[in-house]
């Protein structure tokens, strides 16, 4: 969600910022770096690390309301051709899930602002045991929607998400944002999903599948 469907790294930046900055200490652009694609608890540790004096749960809980606020503030910012993606996938028929390490408030409070019904399955960060890069949050994503993970395309902005897609088995899309992406391991890399649809994805799809031989 954060960096592939909507722009809200920034908004998990700047409640970091204030967050560690209120218990006196610092925290710099690389050190947010760090977080961007992790799941929240793994990242309230780091920022425990960093000086702030709050158990896990309590940070998770700050951060996520913070960034809530300013979606509420400011807007949800979608990211190129992200919204329209949806769009002609449910329009072909292709089922589609939402896998955020975002508190599940959060997701579905997002979702919530897209004006028809963009995702089949939302899989958020506490709904699973394991956090990206482990496989278990596509996993489930693909078991509720009812389909093999082989058949499924994975699309992520960054080297945690990617390596939880690709250790799940399915065809892992990469469309960098904040973070690099290169040599992590994508089946492919696009710049943006502006003036992308469903066929492309499709071609993608048929493309590697063809490539490792498997039968679909």
């Amino acid at each position: 969600m954060d960096g592939t469907l909507v722009d809200t790294e920034p908004y998990w930046m700047a409640a970091e910022t204030a967050l560690v900055e209120s218990h006196g200490g610092t925290w710099t652009h690389e050190d947010a770096l760090q977080l961007v694609g992790n799941g929240l608890i793994d990242s309230a540790i780091i920022l425990q690390n960093a000086g702030v004096d709050m158990d896990a749960e309590t940070i998770v809980s700050h951060l996520t309301d913070a960034v809530q606020e300013s979606l509420r503030t400011h807007g949800v910012p979608f990211r190129p051709g992200a919204r329209e993606l949806l769009l002609d996938l449910k329009g072909a028929g292709i089922r589609t899930g939402l896998v955020t390490m975002s508190l599940r408030r959060m997701a579905l409070g997002v979702v919530d602002l897209i004006d028809f019904e963009a995702f089949d399955v939302v899989v958020a960060g506490d709904d699973v045991e394991n956090a990206k890069p482990h496989p278990e949050p596509y996993l489930q994503a693909a078991a509720l929607l009812g389909v093999d993970i082989a058949d499924a395309v994975v699309l992520e902005d960054s080297p945690t998400g990617l390596r939880a897609g690709i250790a799940s088995g399915a065809v892992v899309l990469g469309v960098p944002h904040i973070v690099a992406l290169d040599h992590v391991g994508a089946h492919e890399l696009w710049p943006t999903l502006a003036d992308r649809g469903a066929a492309d994805l499709v071609d993608l799809f048929d493309r590697m599948t063809s490539m490792t031989g498997a039968s679909r």
